[in-house]
C-alpha cells in the first residue's frame, strides 16, 4: 500500500471512528422523535421492577410534535443570484430545473427534518453521466457522513459516507478530498447487534481499524480524480455555534419527555386501583368453607379464596360487630395537572405554539393565534438561515460541475429564497398583495413575497401579459404611442430627452 492510499485509509478510520461517536445521539434523538424511547426513566426501583414491562409500549411522544412544528414550514422556492457589481440579481431558473430535476424539493424536506432531530444532515454533489447538464444532488443521514473542517479556515477539508449493503453483506466506505474520491469496501463482521431497528448501522469499536480493500467500479480508475478541487459533500447543521456542535431541538426536550412519560406511567397506575377499590374488613375472621368427605361429612375446614369475593362482589359477614373500610383512591387530577404543567414547559423551551400541543385555546381571534406562533416563526426563520447557507453550497458546486465558474461566484452571493415561514389564511395573503400592488410593487415581486415558485411566477407573468394585450383600452395606447412624433411625450409636450 502506497503512502497515499495509507493517508487515506488513516483518514477514513479517523472520520469513522468520529461517525460512530455521533451516531450515539442520533440513534437516540430518533428514538425519542419515533416515541421509542423515554419510558420510566426516572422512575423509582421499586416502581420500575413492577410495571416497567406493562408500560414499555407506552409513550405520551410530544418529541415528535417539537421536530415537525418548524419542518412543516421550510420550503425552499427559488434561488437568487447576485451580480457582479454586488447589487441583487434575478431568481435563476437554471439551478431551479437541476433542483426540481433531483426531486431535491422533496428530499430537501427530509433532510431538514434529520437535521432538526440529529443536528445536522448532508447534501452531496457529484456530475451525472447521463446528463451532463443536470448535476446530481443527494442528500445523507446524520448518522452515515460526516465532514472534517480545517480548524483555520473552517473550509471543508474531507469528507466521508459510511453505509452497509445489506445483499452484499458488505461494508462500504466513500472519503471525500478535494483531489480524489476514495471508495473501499470490507466484510462487516457485525449484522444484528449492530443495526438498529431504524436501520442506522452502529460501528462497533473492534471493526474500526483495517479489514479494507480498494472498491473498483468498472470504467473508473482508482482512486477517482476530483476536478472540482473541493469536497463534494455539504452539511446541513442545525442551530449551529461558533465553537461545539450543532444542537438537536429535542435535546432541551428529551428529559421532560422522559417525566411525562413517567406521570401518565403514575396516573395509568393510580386509575387501576381506583377503578377496583381497595376494601377491609375490620373485626371478623376471614371467611371459611366446610371440607366434606365422600358422605358429606364435614372432615374439616378451609380459607374462601379472596379472589371468589372479587369476582361475585358478594361476601357474607356473621358478626354483627365487623366493619368494611376502605382506602380512598388517588385523585387522578394531580397527575393531569403535572402532565399540563410538563407540557407547558415543553412549550417554552422548544418554542413550539401552545396550541400545537394542548387544545385548551378556543375562540381565539387572529392576533392571539400570531402572538402565540412568534417564537415558531423566528426558529424556523434561524433554520433558513442555516440550511439556506448550505443550499446554495450545494448550488455553487453544481455550476462547478457543469463548468460555469460565473454562476457558481454569482450563486455564493446571493440567497436562497423560502416559502414564508409564518402561516396566514389565504384572506390574509389576499389583502397583503392588495395592499402591495397599491403601494406600486412589481407583480413579480408580490407572486414571490406570497411563496409562489418560479415557474408559477414566470406562469403567471406570462398570462398577465397575453391579458394586458388582449385589452382593447392598452392596444389603443400603445397605438398612440407608436404614433406620436419623436422628442414629444404623450401629451404632445416635449420630453426631456429633447430638453
Amino acid at each position: 500500500m502506497d503512502p497515499e492510499t495509507q493517508n487515506a485509509v488513516a483518514t477514513l478510520n479517523k472520520l469513522a471512528l468520529r461517525l460512530y461517536k455521533r451516531q450515539k445521539d442520533v440513534v437516540k434523538f430518533d428514538e425519542y422523535y419515533r416515541g421509542e424511547r423515554g419510558k420510566l426513566n426516572f422512575a423509582s426501583d421499586q416502581f420500575a421492577e413492577y410495571f416497567s414491562q406493562r408500560y414499555h409500549e407506552f409513550s405520551d411522544n410530544w418529541c415528535g410534535v417539537v421536530a415537525d412544528a418548524p419542518n412543516e414550514r421550510l420550503k425552499v422556492t427559488g434561488f437568487r443570484l447576485v451580480n457582479p457589481d454586488g447589487g441583487v440579481g434575478k431568481v435563476d431558473k437554471e439551478f431551479w430545473r437541476v433542483w426540481r430535476a433531483n426531486e431535491a424539493d422533496y428530499f430537501s424536506d427530509q433532510a431538514f427534518l434529520e437535521a432538526i432531530i440529529g443536528k445536522r444532515a448532508y447534501g452531496l454533489v457529484w456530475n451525472n453521466p447521463e446528463d451532463e447538464k443536470t448535476p446530481r444532488i443527494t442528500f445523507e443521514h446524520p448518522g452515515q457522513a460526516i465532514v472534517s473542517y480545517d480548524p483555520e479556515t473552517n473550509r471543508r477539508r474531507a469528507g466521508l459516507k459510511l453505509w452497509v449493503d445489506e445483499d452484499t453483506e458488505l461494508e462500504y466506505a466513500t472519503l471525500y478530498t478535494p483531489k480524489a474520491l476514495w471508495k473501499f469496501q470490507r466484510r462487516q463482521s457485525i449484522m444484528e447487534n449492530g443495526r438498529t431497528e431504524n436501520g442506522l448501522y452502529v460501528i462497533a469499536r473492534s471493526t474500526l481499524v483495517g479489514g479494507w480493500e480498494p472498491r473498483e467500479v468498472d470504467g473508473e480508475p482508482w482512486p477517482l480524480p476530483n476536478p472540482l478541487g473541493e469536497v463534494p459533500l455539504v452539511e446541513l447543521p442545525n442551530r449551529p455555534r461558533l465553537l461545539g456542535p450543532p444542537l438537536s431541538d429535542l435535546a432541551g426536550v428529551a428529559a421532560m419527555q422522559d417525566a411525562i412519560n413517567l406521570m401518565w406511567a403514575y396516573l395509568l397506575n393510580a386509575a387501576d386501583y381506583a377503578s377496583f377499590v381497595q376494601r377491609v374488613i375490620l373485626g371478623a375472621e376471614k371467611p371459611k368453607v366446610p371440607i366434606l368427605d365422600d358422605q358429606g361429612q364435614v372432615v374439616g375446614e378451609r380459607e374462601v379464596d379472596l379472589q371468589h369475593f372479587a369476582v361475585d362482589r358478594v361476601v357474607w359477614l356473621e358478626d354483627p360487630n365487623a366493619k368494611i373500610g376502605e382506602w380512598k383512591p388517588t385523585p387522578l387530577d394531580i397527575y393531569t395537572g403535572v402532565i399540563d404543567t410538563s407540557v407547558s414547559h415543553v412549550s417554552a423551551q422548544s418554542r413550539t405554539p401552545p396550541h400545537y400541543l394542548m387544545s385548551k385555546i378556543v375562540n381565539a381571534n387572529a392576533e392571539t393565534l400570531k402572538t402565540a406562533e412568534t417564537g415558531l416563526v423566528k426558529r424556523t426563520e434561524e433554520k433558513t438561515e442555516s440550511y439556506g447557507r448550505g443550499v446554495r453550497e450545494i448550488n455553487r458546486l453544481c455550476a462547478l460541475v457543469t463548468g460555469d465558474a460565473e454562476r457558481a461566484v454569482a450563486i455564493r452571493g446571493g440567497a436562497t429564497l423560502w416559502k414564508d415561514v409564518e402561516i396566514r389564511s389565504e384572506a390574509q395573503a389576499v389583502d397583503a398583495a392588495q395592499k402591495l400592488w397599491a403601494m406600486g410593487y412589481p407583480l413579480e415581486y408580490i407572486s414571490r413575497r406570497i411563496g409562489m415558485e418560479p415557474d408559477e411566477i414566470a406562469e403567471v407573468l406570462e398570462m398577465k401579459r397575453r391579458e394586458i394585450e388582449m385589452d382593447p383600452t392598452a392596444a389603443i395606447a400603445r397605438q398612440m404611442a407608436d404614433r406620436q412624433p419623436p422628442g414629444q411625450d404623450s401629451t404632445g409636450g416635449a420630453n426631456a430627452d429633447a430638453a
